[in-house]
């Protein structure tokens, strides 16, 4: 690695752990801001420094897309690409939902924020396989051995992106970068930061993939190959104890636009493990993306779908009812997150609603008398901003106080609770027969070695069941806004659709 320009501070120790994987750990105190590894641009594996780069490009294979040809075609080199030692200390791929069987989908992720997700990232990763790879496979002057680049051996190559690839610059786009991805994650526990300086290359300035040498990384393998008998390793004789002299200073070193930096944000202990982070997210986007989850992750949410909402609603009232009052809710400026085709309300990890939840259910709860005069209100008023001594302004809308006949210290009426925990079992019930107490048991039987995608899956379910556990208590006591209440800021679902 260090022949091709990798370079790391001999106070990191390299761990591999049955079961855990390899760590890295601090051999002596780390000091804020100290540069402890670098690595080349031009070694990492992207979609401009492979050997496919022409067939990629003649294709128009972008993104994420261009990332998981590029790997396939690596792994089909064998020993004769640059990256063979590397793609061999990888796993042949990462246990993240898109790889696991739809009976294992459908089964384990059955009601949790992943199940739909997972279904139709399934779907669009076989459609732009058989759109853009398959073509490929029936070119002949590429002569592309088939059985690397099938659907099975795509899918692998798009868990491992999920899981391991890093934004690099605009030039190189997304790319594997080894030795960055040894650090793990933890929420909310971030050690060191992954940098990557702006590059300004043009397009004729760049090093072809075939210019680089076989094995850049075969240190790596020789880490997890030479482990001692506790299955420990570290990086030490095998790779030289001798570091560069810019990474024995503490400071960060001057920009570099070809290589790219790990650097301490804190002190870290000796002894101790050094974390990168992915993020402050939830259990169900870090099964998503990265196949694993954490107790009590207190960045966890509950969506309930604005048709789980009519639903509810339809079951008291009738379809013009409920599209005239989501209507009046439109037109008085709220929305839900997501789009108009797959609308969803945050409950957050404390049991709290969204804001826009709360006064969607007044709406549909507004005796017809108040809901007419609101309706003819709003449609006097418009969307006029200004504020008139007969109106209540709440998040930038205008209520009229007489006709909505509620204060800014009352949005949760017992009609409004009784719907929250009305919407908090009907969400519920998407989980199947078992309760919450049920998965519990089932989680404490469980085995996180042998059993990894059931162990991580029950802790999606538990920590969601709780959170609506909260939203049930939540609506069981009385609440008030204060004058400084607004809505909570709106966030993206935290299970992004894949490339």
């Amino acid at each position: 690695m260090k022949s091709k320009g990798f370079q790391w501070s001999d106070a990191l120790e390299f761990v591999d752990t049955p079961g855990e994987g390899i760590s890295v750990r601090a051999l002596c105190q780390l000091e804020e801001g100290d540069v402890v590894a670098k690595m080349p641009k031009e070694a990492c594996l992207t979609t401009k420094t492979s050997g496919a780069r022409e067939i990629i490009e003649e294709a128009g294979l972008d993104g994420h897309l261009g990332l998981a040809f590029a790997i396939m075609y690596e792994r089909s080199l064998g020993e004769d690409s640059p990256w063979y030692g590397y793609l061999q200390l990888l796993p042949h791929q990462e246990c993240v939902p898109i790889v696991w069987t739809l009976n294992e989908v459908n089964e384990l992720l059955c009601g949790t924020e992943l199940h739909q997700t997972v279904q139709e990232d399934k779907a669009l990763i076989y459609e732009d396989w058989k759109e853009n790879i398959l073509p490929l496979l029936d070119l002949a002057p590429l002569k592309l051995n088939p059985k690397f680049f099938d659907i099975e051996q795509y899918f692998a190559a798009k868990s491992l992106i999920s899981s391991r690839s890093f934004e690099i610059d605009d030039y190189h786009g997304f790319g594997m970068v080894p030795l960055a991805d040894l650090f793990n994650h933890k929420t909310g526990a971030e050690d060191v930061h992954f940098t990557a300086m702006s590059s300004n290359y043009e397009s004729g300035s760049d090093v072809d993939g075939s210019n680089n040498d076989e094995g850049i990384v075969k240190e790596e393998v020789a880490l997890a190959q030479n482990s001692s008998t506790d299955m420990t390793a570290s990086i030490d004789a095998n790779v030289g104890n001798n570091i560069d002299s810019d990474l024995e200073s503490s400071s960060v070193s001057e920009d570099d636009t070809s290589m790219l930096e790990m650097i301490t944000i804190k002190n870290v202990s000796s002894g101790t493990e050094v974390f990168n982070t992915y993020g402050l997210l939830g259990n169900a986007a870090l099964l998503h993306r990265y196949g694993f989850t954490e107790q009590d992750n207190s960045y966890d949410i509950v969506n309930i779908d604005m048709e789980l909402v009519l639903q509810w609603c339809s079951s008291a009232f009738s379809d013009r009812h409920s599209r005239a009052r989501v209507s009046l809710w439109r037109r008085l400026g709220y929305s839900a997150c997501g789009s108009q085709d797959s609308e969803y309300f945050e409950i957050s990890f404390d049991g709290e609603p969204q804001i826009e939840l709360l006064i969607l259910l007044h709406i549909m709860l507004l005796l017809d008398d108040a809901y007419q005069k609101l309706d003819l209100s709003v449609s006097v008023a418009g969307n006029c901003p200004e504020s008139n001594g007969g109106t209540t302004h709440l998040n930038g809308n205008i209520f009229p106080n007489e006709a909505f006949n509620m204060s800014k210290k009352s949005l949760l009426p017992k009609r409004v609770c009784d719907a929250l925990l009305s919407l908090a079992d009907m969400r519920e019930s998407l989980y199947g027969l078992n309760s919450v107490e049920d998965d519990i048991e089932a989680l404490e039987r469980c085995s996180l070695d042998r059993e990894r995608k059931l162990y991580h899956s029950l802790v999606l379910r538990i920590n969601e069941r709780k959170i609506l556990q909260k939203l049930r208590n939540y609506a069981s006591q009385p609440f008030e806004i204060n004058k400084h209440s607004s809505p909570r800021k709106k966030m993206k679902r935290t299970t992004e659709k894949s490339d």
